[in-house]
């Protein structure tokens, strides 16, 4: 290295100092980063001040104490500070009113015979019931006719008695989501909920079990889970097409380890393909093995309307005209954030303009306002801002050096203006990608407990149940309730009805009705004769 640089000029060797001196700054960013994900705050705050001038205080004249000049020795004073903050009162908690009571009176010790009760004291106590397991027995009364001539009885569809002279009346029960098998719904929902909302793998429910009485097998509990999940993929499947006929969605993806028997002694990165209806509040979950282009292509190969992306690569290169991309100011923000220990004063800079941005999407959420009304304030507004905060690139990109981190968040926002500033143009859009990514959050929670999926067949069937339990969450709807009454009626749903079962809001449904139907009667007349 040393007999190099001694056949270097001055001018190479300057050179060759502004290089090393780049690459130590880029690598000292890059360890900034490294360290604030391990170890610093997730949120990513900025405080905007308002007078910069005013952040450090000078005194500018000296102040003439007039001390004593025979004092040698000081002695500080320390008197504590009583607070008047007063400590929570837990005994007054605010317990739901519609949750069952359950009275219990404990009489005085002493003798009440010749008392008066002059009233009563009440105390409210929140308790639980520890969960347990039941059987639910069904029985099925046999009557015999007047006539003789037969019994009646009501038998289970999946076990019709045939043959025989005995002539049998059949009163079918309702189907069960999983014919002759001993498990009622109740307990499939509990498994679903657990493994997937709160992420507890089944070994440990199943544990859980056992200390409550009941051993089962892994084996089998497994398999009700899959054909629970294979019975729901009928209304996935709706879920799709809905919001496939939606015209504005927003996209993201996230990682997911899952065992692969290609590949021992490792795990394969796959990725679920997360796609949010941001106007009804769907939100569907889409397995893949790869990050690639083949995933969204495929899947948006009919879509029209507008896709919100962080700036991924592959969404800019989708073949398909009809879609317009919308950008992530958030992203953009980002970078920013992480270059102002590069960059102090052009970061800050940027990161006030856009605070002011999203103080007008603030504005325009308390105020409630319509698309219309957004889009006018955008415009009397944010237009402003968006210009200024074009010229700026344009004057200070020639400024930095392209490969700083600064450099680097000039450069991703020049790049993507236009995508970025799309949504001061519609009142539809938002500012940013962050409501798909807030629904990506259960899906890291879920990754720190269970570490990968079994295989790539398990985990398309969990962003089946992700993408369900997700859009209940969305639209304020229990999801035990839900699942609990989805999979009792799903077996006898007919396909020209599963749209009843979404997880939607009631008018969203009735929508959902009236869309359908006109669709039907433009392309299928047929089918409302």
């Amino acid at each position: 290295m040393i007999e190099t640089l001694n056949t270097l000029s001055k001018d190479e060797l300057v050179l060759e100092v502004i290089n090393q001196k780049t690459e130590n700054e880029n690598l000292k960013h890059q360890v900034s980063i490294l360290q604030k994900m391990l170890f610093g705050p997730k949120q990513e705050q900025h405080k905007v001040i308002e007078n910069p001038e005013q952040t450090q205080l000078e005194f500018i004249e000296k102040v003439d104490l007039d001390l004593p000049q025979d004092i040698e020795t000081q002695k500080a004073m320390y008197h504590r500070k009583v607070t008047n903050t007063k400590r929570t009162d837990y005994s007054k908690l605010d317990i739901p009113a519609d949750l069952e009571r359950v009275e219990m009176v404990i009489e005085p010790s002493d003798k009440t015979d010749d008392m008066v009760k002059i009233g009563e004291e009440r105390t409210e106590l929140l308790a639980i019931v520890p969960q347990k397991f039941y059987v639910k027995v069904i029985t099925r009364p046999k009557y015999a006719k007047a006539n003789k001539e037969g019994i009646v009885i009501a038998e289970l569809p999946s076990r019709p008695i045939q043959g025989g002279v005995v002539d049998v009346s059949l009163a079918e029960l309702p189907s069960r989501p999983i014919q002759g098998g001993v498990v009622d719904v109740s307990l499939l929902v509990m498994l679903l909920l657990d493994k997937y909302v709160d992420h507890m793998p089944l070994y440990r429910q199943l544990k859980k079990y056992e200390r409550l009485g009941v051993k089962l097998s892994d084996s089998t509990v497994g398999n009700w889970v899959a054909e629970s999940i294979k019975l729901l993929e009928y209304l996935y499947d709706e879920l799709v097409e809905r919001v496939k006929k939606s015209n504005y969605i927003q996209a993201d993806e996230t990682p997911i380890k899952v065992l692969d028997k290609d590949k021992k002694g490792t795990t394969h990165r796959g990725y679920y393909w997360v796609y949010h209806d941001v106007e009804n509040g769907l939100v569907l979950y889409q397995y893949d093995s790869s990050r690639g282009q083949t995933a969204p292509t495929n899947f948006l190969q009919d879509y029209q309307g507008y896709l919100q992306t962080d700036g991924y690569s592959v969404y800019d290169a989708l073949p398909h005209k009809q879609i317009k991309l919308a950008g992530c100011m958030a992203h953009a923000r980002r970078y920013f954030f992480d270059a102002q220990q590069n960059d102090k004063a052009r970061a800050t800079w940027m990161l006030d303009k856009l605070q002011e941005l999203y103080t007008i999407e603030d504005e325009a959420r308390k105020l409630n306002l319509t698309h219309e009304g957004r889009l006018a304030l955008r415009q009397q507004k944010s237009v402003a801002l968006l210009t200024e905060i074009k010229n700026w690139l344009t004057q200070n990109q020639s400024a930095v050096t392209p490969k700083s981190p600064i450099g680097k968040a000039i450069n991703y926002m020049n790049i993507r203006w236009n995508k970025l500033c799309l949504f001061a143009s519609d009142g539809i859009l938002e500012i940013d990608n962050n409501l798909v990514e807030n629904a990506i959050r259960p899906i890291a929670l879920g990754r720190k407990n269970y570490l990968f999926a079994g295989s790539h067949q398990a985990a398309a069937r969990a962003g089946i149940i992700y993408s369900l339990i997700t859009c209940c969450k969305k639209n304020n709807i229990n999801p035990y309730t839900w699942l609990e009454e989805t999979l009792t009626k799903l077996p006898d749903t007919k396909k020209s009805e599963l749209y009843k079962l979404l997880p939607l809001k009631i008018q969203d449904v009735v929508l959902w009705a009236d869309t359908l139907k006109q669709h039907i009667s433009k392309q299928h007349p047929f089918l409302l004769a």
